[in-house]
């Protein structure tokens, strides 16, 4: 009996080699680790916070004349009056808008685009550092934090929900089916017949891109999340050319592997750093540079954009552009590799 199951575990621990799902135990620890590498700590390189500065406003002296002189915490920048302030925020020209508070004299109100973000957490910091080495403990300098994002949490998680849905569908869901087809030879056996790879090849990016359609309204649905025509416009364009594109690199990835195991592993081994990387941008400036470099965040950033600050999609066509180009060229990646009959 102990013979038996130990020969069926080394059975099974070589089939998990075979299909590569080992692999998934070195790299989910592995990334893991780099992510945290990543993450923003007390030793990581400072950059200058770039601070927004009223024209029409009346500061304090002693507090303005702080914060000016602080040359190697903040780049100070004067603005017409709280429309530019909010302006400049959108566009992130500043990380940050300092305002004479309404309600408490001698403070200043934190105009911010997002709360939940690593530029607010570093404003408040570093203006309670200065205040604290300019006249020591007191009432703080800073008495209310304001985000130009006012919406509910549930809406604030929105863009990393409908990124997590495209991702999941694009990278795990699309490759195992293709690789399912190659496995039990259905995808040889329709190529027998009159139906052409193209025509296979499009039926699958249309199949990914309702589901994707489909996940996402059925997640407002039950969010009940409104949009307005001009923004529904521009984000059913990014919905489309983001579930093109992850639609089609998944196909392109159904036809590196032989089953559907090796698959659903390679799926997670590009799921992982499409996702978190883009979804904690704005909590670490460390992957916050790093996110660029996905596909995913391009794509996130657009879709966060025209939810959250009221973008369009007018000011993100290279983003569109470059989604539309991946997911073309692993079409046209995935074509080749049919006419080829690779791993069938």
């Amino acid at each position: 009996m102990i013979r038996n199951v130990v020969t069926l575990t080394l059975n099974d621990l070589a089939i998990a080699f075979k299909n590569k799902t080992l692999l998934l135990i070195f790299f989910i620890p592995l990334f893991v680790f780099f992510s945290l590498k990543l993450v923003d700590r007390t030793d990581a390189d400072f950059q200058k916070i770039k601070i927004g500065l009223l024209k029409n406003e009346s500061y304090s002296p002693g507090m303005l004349q702080s914060i000016q002189s602080a040359d190697r915490l903040f780049s100070t920048f004067w603005l017409a009056d709280r429309e530019e302030g909010k302006r400049w925020l959108k566009d992130k020209k500043v990380d940050g808008v300092l305002a004479p508070s309404v309600k408490e004299p001698q403070s200043l109100d934190l105009i911010v685009l997002t709360k939940a973000s690593f530029q607010t957490t570093a404003i408040v910091e570093s203006v309670a550092a200065l205040q604290n080495a300019f006249e020591g403990k007191g009432k703080n300098w800073i008495s209310d934090i304001r985000s130009l994002q006012e919406s509910a949490i549930q809406e604030q998680t929105l863009p990393t929900w409908i990124l997590m849905l495209t991702l999941l569908i694009g990278l795990i869901i699309l490759p195992t089916q293709v690789a399912e087809e190659k496995e039990k030879n259905l995808l040889l056996g329709l190529l027998q017949t009159p139906i052409r790879e193209i025509e296979w090849l499009l039926a699958k990016l249309f199949l990914g891109m309702i589901l994707i359609g489909a996940a996402v309204i059925f997640l407002h649905l039950l969010g009940r999340f409104d949009l307005d025509l001009e923004s529904g416009a521009s984000y059913a364009a990014f919905l489309l050319v983001g579930g093109f594109c992850f639609s089609s690199f998944g196909i392109f990835l159904g036809f590196l592997c032989r089953n559907q195991a090796s698959a659903r592993t390679l799926g997670v081994l590009f799921y992982l750093p499409n996702l978190l990387p883009s979804a904690l941008s704005d909590f670490s400036q460390r992957l916050a540079k790093v996110a660029p470099l996905f596909p995913s965040y391009q794509f996130y950033g657009p879709i966060k954009s025209i939810l959250l600050e009221g973008g369009h999609l007018s000011t993100f066509p290279l983003e569109w552009i470059y989604l539309f180009s991946v997911g073309l060229g692993s079409s046209l990646l995935s074509y080749l590799f049919m006419k080829k009959r690779w791993l069938m």
